[in-house]
């Protein structure tokens, strides 16, 4: 038989990556991809006790308080290997983390020297509140994979978060970023964010814009 004429096999797809939104079977995945770009974008991991400890602060209690806000990118076979999540009211997150996660991740870490300045973090949510942000309500974090960046993907999963937030009447939305992150700087402004004015921030560059 020619190659021609040979039969498709029907058991052959073609894998398409797509957005959609997070289930809660891809919380793994999750906390995989917050270690994994937690050091200014590259690997986190083995710098703490626990590779889940960051994404317990940057990633797992957004999913787990305020789903309906977050979205993955799908390699195409249900992996997930990026994600945008956050908020819509920081206010009310600060809360929520306070009341809800902080109880439901106690005794988790121990005292080990390489955790403490993220547990500083964990059990100071009202870090989060910041006056020079008042007139943006909404916060993200958005992560991909380092073989998935550069693609598009991160600007799709940037709309479908801002479309979210228009659709719950959200106006304005903030980030905090490593100023080390350089590349995530350009991608930021080609979005249209720009730089906040936060009196005595250090260590953290925070960026704004309208979700119209």
């Amino acid at each position: 038989m020619s190659q021609a004429t040979r039969p498709v096999n029907p058991r052959l797809r073609i894998v398409q990556p797509k957005i959609r939104a997070y289930r809660p079977s891809d919380l793994d995945s999750i906390y995989d991809i917050c270690v994994r770009t937690a050091d200014a974008g590259g690997d986190a991991r083995g710098q703490n006790s626990s590779d889940r400890l960051v994404g317990d602060i940057f990633a797992a209690p957004y999913v787990v308080l305020e789903p309906e806000r977050a979205y993955v990118l799908d390699d195409g076979e249900g992996t997930a290997v990026g994600y945008v999540l956050g908020t819509k009211d920081t206010a009310d997150f600060v809360k929520r983390y306070r009341d809800e996660w902080l109880p439901a991740t106690e005794g988790r870490y121990g005292d080990d020297p390489r955790d403490q300045m993220w547990l500083s973090l964990h059990h100071n949510p009202e870090r989060m509140i910041i006056p020079a942000l008042a007139d943006y309500p909404a916060h993200l974090h958005i992560d991909l994979l380092p073989e998935w960046q550069g693609k598009g993907f991160g600007r799709g999963l940037m709309a479908a978060f801002l479309d979210g937030l228009r659709a719950a009447g959200v106006d304005r939305v903030h980030l905090g970023m490593n100023p080390a992150n350089t590349g995530a700087r350009v991608f930021y402004e080609r979005l249209g964010f720009t730089e906040l004015t936060v009196p005595g921030a250090e260590n953290v560059t925070y960026m704004g814009r309208s979700t119209f």
